[in-house]
């Protein structure tokens, strides 16, 4: 995985959640938002880990994996309701598919705990991020508005 890539990514979604994040009315978009952010910490660590950033951290990093998996249980119910905001970057194909977007959140879940436990060096690490990058990077082309 390119490392300019993955930086670019990673600082796109920081930025992206601190805006959004403002001025949100809706308690319910606010509690999806916290846990994406959530989750977005987590694939941050291993960036920084897989950039050489920080050091690696094979123990770290597989509790990040194990946390984006628990994140990422959560979404379907956070989601289940249409709820709505002016700040939310949830696109309404979400509920007009709303399998679909709960099949893409279990397959995280279920690919994230596969992995946890897995990293055993950088390239296992590198390996692991460009999976669960990928999946979230695809959920997102479909169900989140462009903010930038």
């Amino acid at each position: 995985m390119n490392r300019n890539w993955i930086a670019l990514g990673l600082a796109a979604v920081t930025a992206t959640a601190a805006l959004a994040h403002q001025n949100v009315q809706n308690p319910a978009v606010q509690a999806r938002m916290d846990n994406m952010t959530a989750l977005a910490r987590q694939v941050e660590i291993l960036g920084t880990m897989a950039r050489g950033e920080t050091a690696f951290d094979a123990a770290a990093a597989n509790a990040a994996l194990d946390r984006i998996s628990g994140q990422a249980n959560r979404i379907i119910d956070l989601f289940e309701a249409p709820e709505t905001d002016p700040q939310s970057e949830a696109r309404a194909g979400i509920w007009e598919n709303f399998a679909n977007f709960s099949g893409r959140a279990q397959e995280l879940e279920l690919l994230a705990a596969g992995l946890a436990g897995s990293v055993e060096d950088r390239g296992s690490l590198v390996t692991a991020l460009r999976r669960v990058g990928a999946s979230c990077s695809g959920c997102h082309e479909d169900y989140r508005l462009n903010r930038n």
